[in-house]
């Protein structure tokens, strides 16, 4: 429970406390290239400057900014590709994603290679139902003295 609530206070908090590489803004004024061109210098770099694996998971779009936030699947790096100029922008390490696996519980899937989040669903089933468990024997607690009180109170009149 105390992992949950304190990764939970961090993830509410990632953006104050820069978790998350700010998105960088590409100055070009070219047209917008091509995903596969911009997914191609991202694991370029990758390859090139790094010994990890290259494949990507998401790439996030920031027209309004002119960046792409190449995100890769097994490890946490974030390469930002200007969409104008192919420039690499910022090349950062995601913490908010290690964060978050590590308040749901994924990050042993994530470590294991295990299929289907199995450890994910087990960790947050578990929980789930240890706080459902809390919430009903506290109010109970708060309750029952309260009971107790109002049976005293009867009897003795």
């Amino acid at each position: 429970m105390f992992v949950i609530a304190a990764s939970g206070l961090l993830l509410a908090w990632k953006k104050d406390f820069d978790f998350i590489p700010p998105t960088q803004t590409d100055v070009s004024t070219a047209s917008t290239l091509p995903i596969e061109q911009i997914a191609e210098i991202a694991q370029t770099y990758i390859l090139e400057n790094t010994d990890l694996d290259p494949e990507i998971n998401r790439i996030d779009i920031r027209f309004n900014k002119g960046a792409a936030k190449v995100r890769f699947e097994n490890h946490y790096s974030e390469v930002q590709v200007g969409i104008y100029s192919g420039k690499i922008l910022s090349v950062k390490t995601r913490t908010s994603d290690i964060i978050e696996q590590i308040h749901d519980g994924s990050i042993i899937d994530f470590f294991f290679k295990t299929s289907s989040d199995q450890v994910k669903k087990t960790y947050v089933t578990l929980t789930c139902l240890g706080l459902m468990i809390l919430s009903v024997t506290g109010f109970y607690l708060w309750l029952n003295p309260k009971r107790i009180k109002r049976k005293k109170r009867q009897s003795t009149h």
